[in-house]
């Protein structure tokens, strides 16, 4: 068995925030494949799909952002998950509206939901997939907490859509695919309002 993990935070204030990428993107996930959200286990809402013939969990945590790993540890340990068996998506301040950047492994880039999970688990060999949304400050995570809790602005809503939508298909092509083959084709970088102007 696998794992998809989206974070976000529960409660209808939260819904459409930039901080709910992972839930949007795991929503979407299934739909693609026909599962339903049909209860509450691990303190996540949970779903079991079967893709490529792969029995795989899907889980929204509900213990808020910051306690993330509560409910992965929990799942991993019920079903013997191996860390290579997990995927997290989650919202990256780092990234520009639209991007999308899949990983094998690494830091949390200061990532609280991410951090919390590495720690669980006590590895950072966790593949996960950053949903750009942005920031005003780029790099200054602290500076403006209320960014991520903040929907994403209408001229940047059909970047996020695709985003959403990118992410979800590379969750879906991770569960049977080389993770290098997922990254090769579902990659997808948005230049910096910076950038955009230096041209």
């Amino acid at each position: 068995m696998k794992l998809i993990a989206g974070l976000g935070n529960p409660g209808k204030e939260y819904e459409k925030t930039r901080h709910n990428s992972g839930y949007m993107a795991l929503n979407r996930l299934a739909e693609n494949v026909g599962a339903s959200f049909s209860g509450t286990k691990f303190q996540a809402l949970t779903a079991i799909a079967v893709i490529a013939g792969e029995k795989v969990l899907l889980m929204e945590p509900l213990t808020f952002m910051n306690l993330s790993g509560n409910a992965v540890r929990a799942a991993a340990d019920y079903y013997h998950i191996e860390p290579q068996d997990i995927l997290i998506l989650h919202d990256d301040m780092d990234l520009p509206v639209g991007s999308v950047r899949i990983r094998p492994n690494g830091s949390s880039g200061g990532q609280k939901g991410m951090k919390h999970i590495i720690s669980c688990m006590g590895t950072d060999e966790i593949a996960r997939i950053r949903i750009g949304v942005g920031h005003s400050r780029p790099g200054e995570h602290d500076v403006v907490p209320d960014w991520v809790l903040s929907p994403v602005s209408k001229a940047d809503r059909e970047l996020f859509e695709n985003a959403i939508d990118t992410a979800a298909r590379a969750a879906e092509a991770w569960v049977s695919e080389p993770l290098d083959r997922v990254m090769s084709k579902y990659n997808l970088k948005v230049k910096q309002e910076a950038e955009k102007k230096e041209e």
